[in-house]
């Protein structure tokens, strides 16, 4: 049996309207997926799918040369081929054997995996709104992205007052609470709310003390990137209680292996539709310390691409036990979604985009004070370093879209040069 075809299909689907909303300033791109349809000659075929501008690994045109020809079990635990082509190849070989994917990848602990929702950062009505449709599609978790350009007091207490009492929230602050001396007081203040599970890279994770006093100091576990500090330093510190595993097959094997000789716990985050999400239930399945809910961003998409929609069941989705994958992909919704094949020549060969909005963004705080920004990445290091506090209370995050105006025009080039500190004055 061999390959004769891999087939790469770039598709736009649209995200849920408010998602459209909220993530026009950041990860608006992240709807933008490759399929890897990859044929045999014994007319098996096989689907896997990557969110190109984010992901632990693209396909690339040599990876495609590499597979065709070549038998699919024999490169399928290769994790430079990308993440849909690896995917497309476990789907295809469970088929062929006729065996789910997980009984390729070793014994199965656990039926149904814990899945989480999942959001960027937003104001406290959106988040409250996201945390309903959560609960009402059987999730009972949340992961979060607090930032330092909103209240997250005010956006942990809007969504608490929509949830009950076992629906969590995991906050990943990405490392913009700076260090110890100004995460530990944030996390103190959110202690009053049950619902704040656990916290992920409140810091950045080579400050070690900082991490360890703050794992010190607080009563919620802290999730920290696999191998960031080295493994063995992130357990002989004590720096965390367990990891976040984003990878390919066979390093996030090696990773899980890891964490449970360990006895950390960990949770994937695999980013990506529907496919993607199914493929994280299947390593999910047979790794025992998969236990944190997986991050796959599925909640994101207006469509998942598949047949039948993956249900969530307090908490958790069935894995499937058909062959391969187990699920099967819509290709009306793929025809539907998909970017033309002229558009694409016309980008020269260059990996499909869409255009980047153009937006001002603008902190503003309590005393009048304000921050604007050209992107909201801009503020990563720009709070990241001290710049600005990392959390204070009644800020918020004003946009002003590209209106022509020669004022917007003014103020869009200044802070694409460096974020302009301004008293707020409103928009006119």
């Amino acid at each position: 049996m061999k390959i004769v075809d891999v087939d790469r299909i770039i598709v736009d689907v649209p995200f849920t309207r408010r998602q459209q909303k909220i993530t026009a300033r950041e990860v608006y791109n992240w709807a933008i997926l490759e399929l890897c349809r990859v044929e045999t000659d014994t007319g098996h075929v096989g689907w896997g799918e990557t969110v190109i501008h984010y992901t632990w690994a693209r396909v690339s045109d040599e990876s495609v040369a590499r597979v065709v020809g070549q038998s699919p079990a024999a490169l399928m635990h290769d994790d430079s081929l990308g993440a849909g082509l690896q995917m497309a190849l476990f789907d295809l070989v469970g088929k062929v054997l006729e065996v789910p994917v997980y009984q390729l990848l070793g014994g199965k602990c656990r039926d149904w995996v814990p899945l989480s929702w999942w959001s960027i950062d937003a104001s406290p009505q959106d988040w409250a709104a996201e945390a309903k449709d959560a609960l009402k599609a059987g999730y009972t978790s949340f992961k979060l992205k607090p930032r330092p350009w909103w209240d997250i007091g005010a956006q942990i207490g809007a969504i608490c007052k929509v949830v009950p009492p076992h629906f969590k929230l995991d906050l990943d602050p990405n490392a913009t609470w700076q260090n110890a001396a100004s995460a530990i007081p944030i996390i103190k203040k959110l202690e009053r709310y049950d619902n704040v599970a656990m916290y992920e890279t409140p810091i950045p994770q080579h400050d070690i003390l900082g991490n360890r006093q703050i794992r010190a100091s607080i009563n919620r576990p802290i999730a920290m990137h696999f191998g960031s500090p080295p493994f063995i330093t992130q357990v002989r510190e004590e720096v965390c209680d367990g990891y976040v595993i984003c990878a390919g097959k066979s390093q996030v094997m090696r990773q899980g292996t890891l964490s449970a000789e360990a006895e950390m716990p960990f949770w994937l985050q695999l980013v990506g539709n529907g496919l993607t999400t199914t493929w994280a239930a299947h390593l999910g399945a047979v790794l025992t310390h998969a236990t944190w809910p997986t991050i796959s961003c599925v909640n994101l998409y207006s469509h998942q691409l598949l047949k039948k929609k993956i249900k969530v069941v307090g908490g958790y989705h069935r894995v499937p036990d058909g062959p391969g994958l187990g699920v099967e992909v819509d290709e009306k919704a793929i025809a539907k979604y998909r970017v033309p094949p002229r558009t694409l020549k016309k980008l020269n060969g260059a990996i499909y985009d869409r255009p980047k909005p153009r937006i001002i963004n603008t902190v503003v705080y309590q005393d009048g004070s304000c921050v604007h920004m050209a992107a909201s990445n801009q503020g990563y290091g720009y709070f990241g370093s001290g710049h600005g506090p990392a959390q204070a209370e009644g800020t918020r995050l004003e946009t002003w879209a590209d209106d022509g105006s020669k004022e917007w025009q003014k103020l869009f080039s200044r802070a694409q040069q460096h974020p302009v500190r301004d008293r707020w004055q409103g928009r006119s």
